[in-house]
């Protein structure tokens, strides 16, 4: 793929093989998030698990501390006074048969879905849809319930659901380039730490076998695994 001059300027800044501590690793970040928009800065973390395995399989929520800096657009699905909950928690779509079939008919312009429990024989249909892109409501993502007004406030206020993918990678926005470096870090510290406590008894090694921070448009940045341990206090 082609770069662009600009990003080709960027990779000249520093050493691209250099494993840095953190808190230069998000300075230097910032300096290379040069577009004309406030990027997202994204994590990458390679983690010590094989995902074949269903006991390493990583999955799970996290509330970022200084938000994302992301408008997130949110569906919910419910009926009843459950539909009225969510929509008085600010869920931007709501509805139920109808919502499910906007979806079949190609709709997505959503980032999250919530149902309650029993709406999941509507939402069950969906999955061929809404799985491949990690968009399916999930008890352990916290994204079935019947606690709408929690739920929808938690996510639109910055949590976040991850999961490892198929190479042992998960992939997390950490913030915005406008964020400030202790913003960035704060956010940082408590995706890495509830990680860590999710390391499952069958990971042998390192767990954290490489990070990278990126901006959107920018090159990332390698963020020295044994530093951020003793960033976490672990």
């Amino acid at each position: 793929m082609a770069k662009s001059r600009r990003y080709a300027e960027t990779v000249e800044k520093y050493d691209r093989e250099k494993l840095f501590d953190p808190k230069e690793a998000f300075g230097l970040v910032k300096e290379l998030a040069t577009a004309n928009f406030d990027e997202t800065i994204e994590l990458s973390a390679r983690l010590g698990v094989d995902p074949k395995h269903a006991d390493q399989n990583i999955r799970g929520t996290v509330v970022l501390p200084e938000g994302t800096g992301q408008e997130v657009t949110l569906i919910v699905f419910a009926k009843g006074e459950k539909a009225k909950e969510a929509e008085e928690a600010g869920a931007d779509f709501v509805g139920g048969e109808e919502l499910a079939e906007k979806i079949e008919g190609g709709w997505l312009d959503f980032d999250l879905a919530i149902a309650t429990p029993d709406m999941m024989s509507v939402v069950g249909r969906l999955g061929r849809v809404l799985g491949p892109k990690g968009l399916m409501p999930n008890p352990k993502a916290g994204t079935v319930t019947f606690e709408l007004e929690k739920a929808v406030a938690e996510f639109k206020a910055g949590k976040l659901e991850y999961r490892v993918d198929k190479t042992g990678i998960v992939h997390l926005p950490i913030g915005k380039a406008s964020f400030t470096k202790e913003e960035l870090l704060n956010n940082y510290h408590k995706i890495m730490d509830t990680l860590a406590k999710e390391r499952p008894a069958a990971s042998k090694g390192k767990f954290f076998r490489s990070l990278a921070i990126s901006p959107t448009m920018g090159p990332g940045v390698k963020v020295d695994p044994a530093a951020t341990m003793e960033f976490i206090g672990r």
